[in-house]
């Protein structure tokens, strides 16, 4: 029990080995039935696809590397790295800081608002899983709308609080949201469901690589180049029909 607690206390430790009952906590709130709507969000995607932009399983892997590492790597990422260091501080005044650069970050309405729509139905619903309260104190400023609650910074926090290593909080969140993708463009396209699996067969390295250089950046190296992707999804809203909501 001590190394771990010197794990998690080591910033630098960002590949410690998480005990069974942390991993397993960071399955479950990356299954498809936790409920907090991400299944709802495709982040420009559909625009691309009634642009007939994506039409095959490679024009899918193409989009889902390039929101990989020209948005998720040096945005939520870095994010997720940082919040997770804070909350290990208990640093409120880093993390506070951390949701305005959040919401600053994200140029379309659509993304910002699937980022708190995401972060508080994720609260919600960790809230009453655990006891950990320095969480409980984050929702309590959600409630008070002292901030916005951003998902990003909120898995972060959670998943300091669970003991999970930095590293693979990082990596199942880029994992989970490209499978989010994926799942979404199977239904859109329409995909059959073996080529979904085969997408996200082929971009499980990707995402190995994306975790690996995000433990190598920090807060500095935020930037958002995923500009087509940005203004896909400021285009959504005015598509013809949608199935989602980003």
């Amino acid at each position: 029990m001590k190394r771990q607690k010197d794990d998690l206390n080591n910033h630098s430790n960002t590949v410690a080995t998480p005990t069974d009952s942390a991993l397993l906590q960071l399955f479950q709130i990356h299954d498809s039935a936790f409920p907090i709507g991400s299944y709802t969000q495709s982040y420009g995607m559909e625009t691309y696809i009634q642009e007939d932009k994506i039409r095959t399983k490679d024009d899918l892997i193409e989009f889902c590397t390039s929101f990989l590492f020209n948005n998720l790597v040096r945005s939520d990422a870095i994010l997720i790295q940082e919040a997770y260091a804070a909350a290990l501080k208990q640093d409120v005044d880093k993390l506070l800081e951390l949701e305005q650069l959040c919401g600053a970050m994200k140029l379309a309405k659509e993304s910002r608002d699937a980022s708190v729509n995401l972060g508080r139905q994720f609260i919600r619903t960790v809230s009453p899983l655990g006891t950990d309260e320095f969480l409980a104190e984050w929702k309590e400023r959600i409630d008070a709308n002292s901030i916005k609650g951003h998902y990003a910074v909120l898995y972060g926090i959670y998943s300091a609080t669970t003991g999970v290593s930095m590293h693979h909080a990082v990596m199942m969140y880029l994992y989970a949201s490209l499978s989010g993708l994926v799942q979404n463009a199977v239904r859109a396209v329409p995909f059959g469901q073996n080529t979904g699996v085969q997408a996200i067969n082929e971009l499980i390295h990707p995402v190995k690589e994306a975790a690996d250089l995000v433990s190598t950046l920090t807060i500095e190296n935020i930037s958002n180049n995923a500009l087509g992707i940005e203004l896909a999804s400021m285009r959504h809203e005015y598509l013809f029909s949608r199935l989602f909501i980003s």
